[in-house]
């Protein structure tokens, strides 16, 4: 009998029984948390987050108080203290790509004036080149199915070609974040390329990025064989780039972010930190369910405009009998926003723009008809302590797909966006030099005697 057959047959048998140790030894009673107060992901029954921290980046806005009762309101979105309706009407109006414009402001308080917004563009321009051999050596080398791994094993590599990986001090810092926010676009890119030439065996195409272009423009153009893509399609992308960019301290990643910077790490271990809590299907990996769900809703209802057909199928997605059996509508629903997410206000016109170029009226149509009848199906079957609404995930993934990107790099635009986010956050938490962060969690565990080997 060979070795591996051996391990086998001995490893299986003995992993289940350590697995069945480890569940039974780490359930806790859910009677517990409300026993001791306990804010199970750190939210309240009405989902408000419990405060812990302050700033000066984000804000994400859902309710009123009024006469000590929680109103919801439409939700809105402020970046550095800016309307983020404003920032895109700004940029829009003026036939521009926002998303150069949004990271200056994100990361230095205020929006540049032309001279420092060209100087800025220049800036990342020259900074879009990875250090000698690196394309080579660690992404070709060693190629992912998942490119949210080659993001996060890449950025821990560049620790390795930093003579300052250790230093702290600001400066350093905003040097480290501005040349990774004009990394993640080429990492995202080539570890695609290396997954499908490797993997797929389709032939290996690799695009120099072009300085003079947007970040959302060189996505297409080292993307693409042919490099070629319209204004609409560069246009929707940079917006999705800015919508994604911010979203305040207390989503998952940027918390994370906060929580290791306070540890006082290099800022390559916390950003490989927030990547891998990105890289989740309840945060950064939403969109990708929200397209699966829609190819296997298109599949299954008849009448795509048929709103008692579409109800009755949503019934059995939320109970478990169709889809994934998660009992979860992807793409409906936020932890912050209830009556609406404003970032999916203002996604869905220019989405139904491009699917009218793309021929996929009905499609677009059958998302806008789910949006519309998913609430009514949720609080006929849950008990509901606030709204829910489409947030930015429902309509992403399909411009994702209309754009002809594969899913393996959804996630990966995410954090091409979050990363300015990321590094204003990690920025922030140096400069308040705060304590290291570490909430309280209470032991239930009961008391036990220690026994001796020979006794157990």
């Amino acid at each position: 009998m060979s070795k591996k057959k051996f391990l086998d047959q001995i490893e299986s048998p003995r992993l289940n029984e350590l697995s069945d140790l480890a569940e039974k030894c780490s359930y806790i009673n859910p009677e517990l948390y409300t026993k001791y107060e306990v804010k199970r992901g750190l939210r309240d029954i009405n989902g408000r987050g419990v405060m812990a921290g302050l700033t000066e980046i984000g804000e994400v806005h859902s309710y009123i108080i009024d006469e000590n009762e929680t109103i919801p309101v439409p939700g809105r979105l402020r970046y550095r203290g800016i309307d983020i309706n404003d920032l895109v009407n700004g940029f829009v109006s003026d036939n521009r790509y926002g998303f150069e414009e949004t990271t200056y402001l994100l990361m230095f308080g205020k929006l540049p004036n032309r001279n420092e917004l060209i100087e800025f563009q220049q800036m990342l321009g020259t900074f879009r080149e990875l250090p000698g051999s690196f394309v080579r050596d660690i992404i070709m080398k060693a190629p992912s199915k998942n490119m949210m791994n080659v993001l996060a094993r890449s950025v821990l590599s560049m620790y390795s070609y930093d003579e300052k990986a250790d230093d702290n001090s600001v400066q350093n810092v905003v040097r480290q974040s501005l040349r990774m926010i004009a990394y993640f676009p080429l990492i995202a890119v080539y570890g695609y390329q290396a997954y499908d030439h490797y993997y797929n065996k389709n032939s290996l195409i690799i695009h120099s990025p072009k300085p003079e272009l947007s970040t959302a423009e060189n996505i297409l153009h080292m993307l693409r064989p042919d490099s070629k893509y319209t204004e609409l399609e560069a246009t929707l992308l940079d917006l999705a780039l800015v919508l994604h960019a911010e979203h305040g301290g207390g989503n998952n990643s940027t918390f994370t972010t906060h929580v290791v910077t306070s540890s006082g790490t290099d800022t390559y271990s916390a950003i490989a930190a927030a990547l891998g809590s990105l890289k989740g299907f309840r945060h950064g990996g939403a969109n990708i369910k929200v397209v699966q769900m829609f190819d296997d809703i298109k599949e299954n209802i008849k009448d795509w405009k048929d709103e008692d057909e579409i109800f009755a199928y949503l019934e059995k997605i939320l109970t478990k009998q169709a889809f994934d059996k998660s009992g979860l509508v992807y793409g409906i629903g936020h932890a912050v926003y209830s009556v609406s997410d404003p970032r999916a206000v203002i996604f869905k016109e220019y989405v139904e723009k491009l699917a009218k170029d793309k021929g996929l009226e009905d499609e677009f149509l059958l998302y806008s008809k789910v949006e519309e009848v998913a609430p009514q199906v949720i609080a006929h079957l849950r008990k509901m302590y606030k709204g829910v609404s489409a947030n930015v995930d429902f309509y992403s993934g399909f411009v994702y797909r209309m754009l002809g990107i594969p899913e393996e790099l959804y996630t990966p635009l995410f954090a091409i966006s979050r990363i300015v986010g990321w590094s204003a956050h990690r920025i922030e938490e140096i400069v308040n030099n705060g304590k290291i962060i570490r909430p309280a969690y209470k032991s239930i565990s009961k008391k036990q005697e220690y026994e001796e080997l020979d006794n157990r």
